[in-house]
């Protein structure tokens, strides 16, 4: 597995008193796996799949459900949100740019877009199916309209099964990047694309420390082969009101997909981009504001309390990375046949 490294990648030192790190812009194309090489035939059949709900067991909940693209790509819910109303433990994270992480899920559990597509539908809170086979055969294979939409994107023969599935989703899902936000201009040329405000608030992003974590192009952490993640401990300085208040150390992290002591509270970097479109925050939902958001990561890791001007301007900043977004329209989906029907009303 490789990652593709355009050569129009961007990453510079700003050329003005902002700069106390390295500001990087985002790629034009994501990483993406040797064996699923974007096409516009899986992009059609992928967007198709991401907003079916009828690979649902109640066929009531899509991956759109949880992870809107017509929004900031995730609910505005503290938890998700699957069949039967059933809640979740998490926050659905947001799959815009979510193709410029190395690993998926908060506590990174998966190595790929293509890893992690598979998991939601048989999840007995989120999508509820009982296995992969049953989603193929009872659900995939039995709408018939899907046929010659999978033959376009893989060819002939026994092409409908859950690796296409998941790698049609990935496709799609590499398309939902947000390039052009004010910090993106601004680190390419344009100085006036950020307010007064938002480059004082860059600067303080950068010499308060946020950057120790919220680095790289996507705000993420430092660039990585798919696979190997960017884990940082949350919190990191518990002493403090903000950890039971928030109810921050109730959920181990990645200790809860590993098992291994040394995981506990360890977390994926959440990218920052669009953040301010992604309320509420951290992996339970807890916080509601961005502005609380920014006092608790200064305290719980860096152990810093910030002046209201201080979260104020950081704030500002973060609006600032707020990008573009793809124009989405919700495609024509295949009939639905009487055993589907059958099937979801049983």
């Amino acid at each position: 597995m490789r990652i593709i490294k355009p050569a129009i990648l961007f990453a510079a030192v700003v050329a003005t008193p902002v700069m106390a790190q390295q500001w990087q812009t985002l790629p034009d194309t994501p990483p993406t796996p040797e064996d699923n090489p974007i096409t516009d035939a899986k992009v059609e059949l992928g967007k198709m799949l991401y907003f079916d709900p009828r690979f649902s067991s109640t066929g009531t909940v899509s991956c759109n459900s949880c992870h809107n693209v017509m929004l900031g790509g995730e609910d505005n819910r503290p938890v998700a949100v699957g069949v039967k109303g059933q809640k979740g433990g998490r926050s659905a994270p947001t799959v815009w740019n979510a193709a410029y992480l190395s690993v998926q899920f908060w506590d990174g559990r998966e190595p790929t877009l293509e890893a992690q597509a598979k998991g939601p539908v048989t999840n007995p809170i989120e999508m509820g199916m009982e296995s992969h086979e049953v989603l193929v055969n009872r659900r995939l294979k039995a709408i018939t309209g899907y046929k010659p939409y999978f033959e376009k994107a893989f060819g002939s023969g026994d092409v409908i099964n859950i690796d296409n599935f998941a790698k049609a989703i990935a496709a799609y899902e590499r398309t939902l990047i947000t390039p052009d936000s004010p910090y993106s201009r601004y680190v390419k040329g344009d100085k006036k694309a950020l307010t007064e405000q938002q480059i004082a608030g860059m600067k303080k992003f950068a010499s308060i420390g946020c950057g120790g974590c919220h680095s790289g192009p996507a705000f993420a952490g430092p660039e990585q082969p798919l696979g190997k993640g960017f884990f940082m401990k949350f919190p990191t300085f518990s002493n403090n009101e903000y950890v039971s208040k928030y109810k921050l150390m109730e959920d181990g992290g990645r200790f809860e997909a590993t098992k291994k002591e040394a995981d506990k509270h360890l977390w994926r970097v959440p990218t920052l981009l669009n953040i301010a479109l992604t309320a509420p925050y951290f992996h339970n939902g807890s916080v509601q504001t961005l502005e609380e958001a920014v006092r608790v990561m200064a305290k719980t890791q860096l152990n810093k309390d910030l002046s209201d001007q201080d979260v104020a301007d950081i704030v500002a900043f973060l609006n600032g990375l707020t990008g573009k977004f793809p124009e989405q329209t919700m495609p024509r989906l295949p009939a639905t046949p009487p055993s589907v029907v059958a099937d979801i009303v049983k």
